[in-house]
């Protein structure tokens, strides 16, 4: 079982205030969403949630163990995984290369290791190339392994840059925009597939989205920000029938059908 919760997290960017005490939580198992019109402060809530930003106040917890202070590489090492908006992928690696950095981190041998290509490297490196290719095998990505990244069609690419997320079997992964330029067809198809790999590789999630079908289907709780600041917080059908929600989407009282 993990928990996750932030804090009164607020952020600031010289006189900009990015973030300002927002709260969450996510138990064992959940997705939850963040939604939010564009400048919301979306990102930024990942950017800290991931050790990209330190928070200026407020506390990141798992497990009730505070990773706050914790620079990026230590907080995915506590099982911490994301993707980004932007997607962000090695050029000069091929397909099952790109997943296989995600398990860099966690290897046990050190530098004179690599010098003498001993044999506790050479065991570590083929158990994480075998875990890199299932996890490509998952998503269907396994016949491209050898490709490079960016010769894969757009759906393929965010694929991949959630493999690479999965390969280093997060407890809570961070979904930043994972429908973004996908095409209706496409989107469902991912709806569908990230509860396929949630049962499979038991992770809760946060989910930023502005495609609202994503949004409603797959969280069973949403918080809303607007301007930094959180402006509602609930199920899926109580953010659909909030007012103030509705109007910082729209500047109506309510979403068209």
């Amino acid at each position: 079982m993990s928990r996750f919760e932030a804090k009164q997290l607020s952020k600031s960017f010289g006189g900009v205030r990015a973030l300002e005490n927002f709260s969450c939580t996510v138990n064992d198992g959940e997705i939850v969403g963040i939604i939010g019109p564009n400048g919301a402060g979306k990102s930024t809530t990942f950017n800290v949630m991931t050790g990209v930003y330190r928070p200026d106040s407020g506390r990141l917890s798992l497990d009730g163990n505070d990773f706050s202070a914790l620079p990026a590489h230590r907080i995915a090492r506590l099982g911490i995984a994301r993707t980004f908006q932007n997607i962000r992928l090695f050029r000069g690696l091929s397909v099952l290369e790109n997943v296989m950095v995600a398990g860099d981190p966690y290897s046990s041998y050190g530098f004179s290791d690599l010098l003498r290509l001993s044999r506790r490297m050479r065991t570590e490196e083929r158990a994480l190339r075998e875990r890199s290719l299932e996890v490509l095998k998952v998503l269907g990505l396994a016949r491209y392994s050898e490709d490079r990244p960016f010769a894969l069609p757009y759906g393929l690419q965010r694929k991949l840059e959630l493999a690479r997320a999965l390969s280093a079997g997060p407890r809570l992964l961070l979904l930043d925009e994972p429908a973004a330029g996908l095409n209706p067809t496409e989107v469902q198809e991912f709806i569908t597939l990230l509860r396929e790999l949630r049962e499979r590789f038991d992770f809760s999630a946060i989910v930023i989205e502005h495609r609202l079908e994503v949004i409603m289907q797959l969280c069973s709780r949403i918080y809303v920000l607007n301007f930094g600041r959180l402006l509602a917080e609930g199920t899926p059908r109580e953010i659909w029938d909030n007012p103030e929600v509705a109007e910082a989407y729209t500047g109506k009282g309510d979403f068209e059908c």
